[in-house]
């Protein structure tokens, strides 16, 4: 359900007895939208580094995120290979958490929005 006011003439002289949409009018000038604003869930990405051994990455994996070992060795791989994986996903804070928590192992991550990785 929308909220309309109508502006009175005497408080806006360019504008006389308009009806105005605030709400549209609030998402038009602050470029957000209900449903997109927490639809898109966030990604943290690891990336390839020179100085980790295979095994340890898929240690952390298995560690942090309770991977099977099957998946930690498949996201590792997926970083060696191809430069970085998305490891997780969730809102923003898990994203900055598991980042966070990544860097503290020593690995090369970081996170956005999952439209963007």
């Amino acid at each position: 359900m929308s909220s309309t006011i109508e502006l009175l003439p005497a408080l806006s002289p360019v504008v006389e007895n308009t009806v105005v949409d605030v709400e549209a009018e609030t998402e038009r000038y602050t470029g957000t939208s209900e449903s997109t604003a927490t639809d898109v869930p966030w990604v943290v990405l690891v990336w390839n580094d020179p100085v980790n051994l295979m095994s340890y990455v898929s240690y952390v994996f298995q560690s942090y995120f309770g991977y099977p070992e099957a998946k930690a060795n498949t996201l590792m791989l997926q970083v060696h290979q191809q430069g970085k994986s998305v490891v997780s996903s969730g809102t923003r804070e898990e994203a900055e958490r598991d980042t966070q928590a990544m860097h503290s192992f020593g690995l090369w991550a970081t996170f956005r929005k999952a439209d963007q990785a």
